[in-house]
């Protein structure tokens, strides 16, 4: 009888074994079921001293009846917290932990990111009547290769290597030191730049118009660093895109020293990567990025601030970042 349910008449045998005080292992001998299967069904009902044949048939009729309404369609507030979430393009799995921060006393609103998933992938198929909305990472069917094709060019003047770094960086113990690249957009004819904080994940977003020249994106991005305080303005580590090839004039405007990585190693800058990863939701590839305005990509960065992540504890990196600056005075 193994993976079939218990049945009244069982039932009626457990009630009598209890009270001639049989042991679980005995009535599932009875019985010819596993003690387990006993045990957990007595435990569920009551316990030895309260279990009941009517009670329990009940419980498991009730138990058995279908449709059941799920997590997310029983508790409201849970619900429109995992879609608050969604519309934020958080992750399921962001939403599951970042949950626990921000209700750490409320164990109503918890639900785990398979749930989540579960609820996302059963209204693709209508069979969930939510207001939820997936929110996927990225536009693929199918993983890719991280490395890139790296295009002919000529070595940049005056580089300084990743190896000569402060070893702060390499602990993210001190903010202040930021990895850059470009998203480039349909047919290589826009782009913009992207700027990352090592230790909080703190991104911000510079509009580069018209073209990639050195001197203009040397221009836009002193620009931009120009704004942070004094104590986020160590470093910036790039790779070897001749788009900073100007790199001492920005040190020059904004005293911050350039790092470059080396030859077909995207991992020395594996944070910016990711974050470019997630940029995607944004900006899909083949996309025209001409006719964002800063104010735009400011939103946008806005709102990957305002995601938890993982490497940070499931803090946010707004909240990170205002840390440093609280201590910072």
């Amino acid at each position: 009888m193994q993976g079939t349910e218990l049945v009244a008449e069982e039932r009626e045998n457990i009630s009598r074994e209890l009270a001639a005080g049989r042991s679980f292992r005995a009535i599932g001998r009875l019985l010819k079921r596993d003690h387990t299967v006993i045990s957990r069904e007595v435990e569920r009902n009551g316990g030895r001293s309260a279990y009941r044949v009517i009670p329990a048939q009940w419980q498991a009729d009730e138990n058995r009846a279908r449709p059941k309404p799920r997590l997310l369609e029983k508790n409201t507030a849970l619900h429109d917290a995992v879609n608050s979430g969604l519309g934020q393009k958080w992750s399921p799995k962001q939403i599951s932990k970042r949950l626990r921060e921000d209700f750490p006393d409320d164990d109503t609103m918890r639900v785990s990111h398979e749930t989540i998933y579960e609820s996302l992938y059963l209204q693709a198929r209508g069979e969930l009547r939510t207001q939820l909305k997936i929110a996927l990472r990225q536009g693929r069917t199918r993983r890719v290769s991280r490395s890139r094709t790296t295009v002919a060019r000529g070595k940049i003047r005056e580089m300084i290597n990743i190896s000569e770094r402060p070893v702060e960086a390499e602990d993210r113990a001190v903010p202040g030191f930021w990895e850059g690249d470009l998203i480039i957009g349909k047919g290589g004819r826009s782009q913009i730049a992207t700027l990352v904080e090592r230790t909080s994940r703190f991104t911000m977003l510079v509009r580069i118009p018209y073209d990639r020249t050195a001197q203009r994106v040397s221009a836009l991005l002193a620009q931009k660093m120009e704004t942070l305080p004094e104590f986020l303005r160590n470093s910036v580590t790039w790779d070897q895109g001749k788009e900073m090839a100007d790199h001492a004039s920005f040190t020059v405007k904004t005293g911050i020293d350039v790092y470059f990585c080396d030859p077909h190693s995207p991992w020395q800058r594996g944070t910016n990567e990711n974050t470019n990863g997630l940029l995607r939701q944004y900006f899909p590839k083949g996309t025209d990025l001409s006719g964002y305005t800063q104010a735009e990509l400011d939103a946008v960065a806005d709102e990957l601030n305002n995601r938890p992540r993982q490497t940070l504890n499931w803090k946010k990196p707004t909240e990170v970042l205002n840390t440093f600056l609280v201590e910072a005075g």
